[in-house]
C-alpha cells in the first residue's frame, strides 16, 4: 500500500483535496495559475493551509468546454508536477487520457482523478499496475454536452450502481481494493434537484464499502439556490461540503482551504462534545 493510500485509509477524518487549475478556462480560477512558477507557489500556499492533496487540472471540464491534446495538457501540467513534488507536496492529477496518467504518474503524482471513470482504452489497465489511489467519477454524457438535458429514472440508483460497476471491473483487472475511490459526480450530468438527491443519499454509496469523494465547491447549483456568483459561493460550499462529510465522504475537494479545514475541526469537536 503506497503512503497515499494508507493515509485514506487510516485516516480518522476527512482530507482536503485542493483544487488547482492550470487551464485558461475553468470556471472558477481558469488563467490564474496558467504559468508554472505561479501554480508551484499556489500549490505551496495551498498546501500550508492545510491541504492534504493537491488535485492538478490541466483540461477544463466545465459544461460546454472544448478538449485540448494530449501534449497541451502534458505541457501544462509537468512542470507543476515536477515543481511540487520535488517540495514534497502529494499531487492527485485530474486527467481522462491513459497517455497522461502514465506521465502524470511517471512524474511523481500520487493519485489519478478520473471525470470519466477509467472509460478510455488502457486506462483501467494502466492505472491497475500503477498501484496507486484512483478516484472513479460518474458523468453522464461529456463535457460539451452533460448538462443540457440530464435525465433519469432514478439518479442515485443509477449513479451508485455505475460506480459499483466500474470498482468491480477495477478490481477484475487488478486493482488494490484500497486503491479505488468513488465520486458520484455532482454537476456533471446532473441537475440542481439530483445533485441534491445524491448529497442526501450518499451514505447508499459508502455502503459499498470504497472511500468516497465529493466537489461541490463554487458549483451552478449553489448559484440556482442562492443567486450568488461564482466569487461569492464560499460560505455555501463549506455547508455542503460538511453536509457531505456529515453523510460519509472521506475527501471533500475543494477552492477554499483554509474555511474548509476550519469547518473540519468544528466537525470533529462536535462529534468529541457528543460523547461526553
Amino acid at each position: 500500500m503506497n503512503a497515499l493510500a494508507k493515509v485514506i485509509a487510516e485516516s480518522a477524518n476527512p482530507l482536503v483535496m485542493a483544487i488547482l487549475n492550470l487551464t485558461p478556462d475553468s470556471f472558477y480560477d481558469g488563467g490564474f495559475y496558467a504559468e508554472p512558477g505561479v501554480a508551484i507557489e499556489r500549490g505551496l500556499l495551498l498546501s500550508e493551509k492545510g491541504a492534504d492533496i493537491i488535485d492538478l487540472g490541466a483540461e477544463s471540464t466545465r459544461p460546454g468546454a472544448k478538449p485540448v491534446s494530449e501534449q497541451e495538457e502534458l505541457d501544462r501540467l509537468l512542470p507543476v508536477i515536477t515543481g511540487l513534488v520535488q517540495r514534497g507536496i502529494t499531487l492527485s492529477v485530474d486527467t481522462m487520457k491513459p497517455v497522461v496518467m502514465q506521465a502524470a504518474i511517471d512524474a511523481g503524482a500520487a493519485m489519478i482523478n478520473d471525470v470519466n471513470g477509467l472509460q478510455a482504452q488502457g486506462a483501467i489497465e494502466l492505472t491497475a499496475k500503477s498501484d496507486i489511489p484512483v478516484c472513479i467519477m460518474h458523468m453522464l454524457g461529456e463535457p460539451t454536452n452533460m448538462q443540457q438535458q440530464p435525465d433519469y429514472v432514478d439518479v442515485v440508483d443509477e449513479v451508485v450502481n455505475y460506480l459499483s460497476e466500474r470498482a468491480q471491473l477495477a478490481l477484475k483487472a487488478g486493482f488494490a481494493r484500497h486503491n479505488i475511490i468513488l465520486d458520484p459526480g455532482f454537476g456533471f450530468g446532473k441537475s440542481v434537484q439530483h445533485n441534491f438527491e445524491l448529497l442526501e443519499q450518499l451514505p447508499r454509496l459508502c455502503e459499498l464499502g470504497f472511500p468516497v469523494l465529493t466537489g461541490l465547491s463554487h458549483k451552478s447549483m449553489i448559484g440556482e439556490i442562492t443567486g450568488r456568483s461564482v466569487e461569492e459561493r464560499v460560505t455555501s460550499s463549506v455547508v455542503l461540503a460538511h453536509r457531505a462529510v456529515q453523510n460519509g465522504a472521506k475527501i471533500v475537494r475543494v477552492h477554499d482551504v483554509t474555511e474548509t479545514v476550519d469547518m473540519l475541526m468544528l466537525h470533529r469537536a462536535i462529534l468529541g462534545g457528543r460523547r461526553h
